[in-house]
């Protein structure tokens, strides 16, 4: 009796670190993907874990906290007008949230909508291992690099973009990265990069490093300070009067970005403030899709080029 209440108690544990640890999945319809690769792993299976055992939720704005699974949206660009470039989308969040909706969704319909195949990431966030949120980023590039040929996207051709937060994880995926391993290109939209300035979004690497954050550790992760020759060539997209992550943070990364020779372009827009990527009714939405698909052509022209000699 007592052994069959002991293993009775324990098949309910486990049953309520199941249910505590459920991720929240959005449809095909919801999202508009392709395709959902659902947990490509989880706490579990990565590499690291990062501790978190509530249950995922999600607010009315498709807000998504206490994340640990990591899943993968898959946007296929129609093979008639697919250029072959792919690109892994890491939506913002501050490192407390995943704002899937606008950053992710949206914007990779928009990608694939003029030919480029699009995999939004939802990644694990920190909840003090700083490590994590990186790691899945990578794995989405590892994924759209091996995966990706079956929708015609050359593996050499896959880049990252990233909003916000995600804008400071696309750039740590950027300089972080193994040289062999980094992407072919990035779009950083109102990122945050510099913890080391009165302007920077201390609440993003408070989230990221922690409150006990050294200087040290600020500089390091200070991306500005990471740039070498090697780092993908990278688009900026911002605004003057983000109050948030204000211009200074992309203006120190776009100056390390050409002091290393590294190709790049930044857009400055008069005014939007903060977090209107994927809002196609932002005064500036039109423009900013003519930067990102004029920006992406001269990637690709400049790839094909060295292809050629």
């Amino acid at each position: 009796m007592i052994r069959q209440l002991t293993t009775l108690i324990v098949a309910l544990l486990l049953a309520t670190t199941a249910v505590a640890q459920q991720a929240h999945l959005f449809s095909l319809e919801e999202s508009g993907a392709d395709e959902i690769v659902a947990a490509y792993w989880d706490n579990s299976t990565a590499p690291h874990s990062n501790g978190v055992t509530e249950t995922e939720s999600i607010n009315e704005k498709w807000e998504l906290f206490n994340t640990s699974q990591t899943d993968l949206y898959i946007y296929k660009a129609d093979p008639a007008k697919a250029t072959g470039q792919g690109v892994v989308i890491v939506p913002g969040g501050g490192y407390r949230k995943v704002c899937i909706k606008y950053d992710g969704f949206m914007v990779a319909k928009y990608l694939r909508s003029i030919g480029i195949t699009a995999v939004v990431v939802k990644y694990r966030l920190p909840n003090g291992h700083r490590e994590v949120p990186l790691e899945d980023a990578q794995a989405g590039m590892r994924f759209l690099r091996t995966e990706g040929s079956k929708w015609g996207v050359d593996p050499a051709q896959v880049g990252i973009l990233g909003c916000s937060a995600a804008g400071h994880l696309a750039a740590q995926a950027s300089t972080f990265t193994p040289d062999a391993e980094k992407p072919a290109f990035a779009i950083l939209i109102y990122p945050v990069i510099s913890g080391t300035t009165r302007s920077s979004h201390h609440g993003t690497f408070g989230n990221l490093l922690g409150r006990q954050r050294t200087n040290a550790e600020q500089e390091y992760y200070s991306l500005e300070n990471r740039v070498t020759t090697t780092t993908p060539p990278t688009l900026l997209l911002l605004t003057d009067d983000d109050l948030k992550v204000p211009p200074i943070s992309s203006i120190r990364y776009y100056k390390a970005l050409k002091a290393h020779g590294v190709p790049a372009a930044m857009h400055v827009f008069p005014s939007g403030g903060h977090g209107w990527a994927g809002h196609d009714e932002y005064r500036y939405a039109e423009p900013c899709k003519r930067a990102i698909k004029d920006w992406l052509k001269v990637r690709l022209e400049s790839h094909n080029a060295k292809n050629r000699e």
